[in-house]
């Protein structure tokens, strides 16, 4: 990848066709493509953009905070110059993702390697910075002077999401900060000295003045600040036995993952999350047991017996063995409810969501370019390699591929099939035998 670098303008050679592959192999060049596919209103407009993107119409590619602009070839040869902006971060944010970077170990190491830490992303939006864009986020301007994404701001999308692919640099860019001023930044946090806070001044008010106030009560005192991190339940281990049906594994494994769940809950509150979204629906039984067991999945202690315990409770609780429930942890982290969903439902596509499905997959792939599929159901399978396309309710394809002669998870769910195609072959999807060993 050629590109001519400056402090705030990186721009990038033309980039060849690309014939029979999808355009994103990284879980952050997906998201950047879904909120193109998600927030576009004319699905048209988008495939016409994939097609001149394959085609190799692109031109070369100017990244500079808030724009990325490129001239789009049309078919008939016309060139037109696409822009496609982007917020960048206020000083605040980024002053505070500096802080999280240089918080955990490896976060800047993964950067320097191209990587884009999922761990860096999640805590970033906790504290209110959105290094993503989301459903709406891309804004287009066109010389073909489209309201709306037209093909040739959807092609330079597609385009950027390849060069996300090979370098996360260029999204901090476009959000407002240049690669070598960045890791001087990081460079100087993380030498610096850390100094101890002052203890905080004790608030209230005396008794004595309170009571000769009467009824004159004193104003109410501020709104603490959100924890950094959810609060930690006393142990239950104790000498006592346990009385009846009563484990005290599980219930601080309960206590855990509530503390974490009211931690979130109240970090988006305080950002005004909470207004903008309306209430999510309820988890079934089955779908909570396996957001508990991704949870213990994830926090490095599933060698423990405690902890072995309460997946043997959650498997047995919902009617599945340990395997099926590590594939729906596998499943769980992909994209929650619906992903399980999708691993655990099979359904017939009748009607107009099969035309749509059928729509999608003609013009996935050029002439002559489209694997050989066979479909059972909501599942297409593909002839040869062991790869499998799902399709979900909500019109989304799921990638899967055949591990030890099963169909696990392959990746994040795509509108594009080609795109949901081409994470099978992801080096960076988890292997199913590390979902399994951290539940066994």
């Amino acid at each position: 990848m050629n590109a001519y670098d400056s402090e705030r303008e990186r721009t990038f050679e033309a980039l060849p066709p690309a014939h029979g592959r999808g355009f994103a192999q990284s879980w952050w060049g997906r998201a950047w493509l879904a909120a193109l596919e998600g927030g576009a209103l004319d699905g048209e407009q988008v495939r016409t953009g994939r097609r001149l993107a394959r085609a190799g119409a692109v031109g070369a590619v100017s990244v500079r905070p808030g724009r990325i602009t490129a001239v789009v070839q049309d078919r008939d040869g016309t060139g037109y110059r696409a822009d496609v902006l982007l917020d960048v971060l206020t000083d605040a944010q980024w002053d505070r993702f500096l802080d999280l970077t240089v918080e955990r170990a490896g976060h800047v190491a993964a950067l320097l390697d191209r990587e884009m830490p999922p761990h860096l992303v999640e805590d970033a939006e906790t504290a209110g910075i959105e290094l993503l864009p989301g459903l709406g986020d891309l804004e287009a301007e066109c010389g073909c002077d489209a309201w709306d994404h037209c093909g040739h701001t959807a092609a330079l999308c597609y385009q950027v999401a390849r060069l996300l692919d090979q370098d996360p640099f260029v999204l901090l860019l476009l959000r407002g900060r240049a690669e070598q001023s960045l890791l001087a930044d990081l460079q100087a946090r993380s030498t610096a000295v850390p100094t101890e806070p002052e203890p905080a001044p004790q608030e209230g008010v005396d008794a004595v003045e309170a009571y000769l106030a009467g009824h004159v009560l004193p104003p109410l005192p501020a709104v603490p600040e959100l924890p950094e991190q959810p609060g930690v339940p006393p142990t239950l281990d104790t000498e006592a036995p346990p009385s009846g049906d009563v484990e005290p594994a599980a219930l601080e494994t309960l206590a855990a993952r509530t503390a974490a769940q009211a931690h979130a809950l109240l970090a988006e509150a305080v950002r005004g999350g909470a207004e903008r979204r309306g209430p999510a629906r309820a988890l079934t039984v089955g779908e909570d047991a396996v957001r508990l067991a991704a949870g213990l999945a994830g926090e490095g202690d599933g060698d423990t017996d405690s902890t072995r315990s309460v997946l043997d409770r959650l498997a047995a609780g919902t009617g599945r063995s340990r395997e099926q429930l590590a594939l729906a942890v596998r499943a769980w982290r992909t994209g929650g409810v619906a992903a399980l969903a999708v691993l655990e439902e099979e359904w017939a596509v009748e009607g107009e969501a099969l035309a749509r499905a059928r729509a999608a997959l003609d013009t996935a792939w050029e002439e002559g370019e489209r694997p050989v599929l066979r479909v059972r159901g909501n599942r297409w399978t593909v002839g040869g390699p062991a790869g499998q396309l799902r399709l979900g309710r909500d019109g989304r394809w799921w990638p899967y591929r055949k591990e030890r002669g099963r169909w696990v998870p392959a990746g994040d769910a795509a509108q594009d099939p080609a795109t949901a195609l081409a994470a099978v072959g992801s080096e960076e999807a988890e292997g199913a035998e590390g979902v399994a060993e951290a539940l066994s």
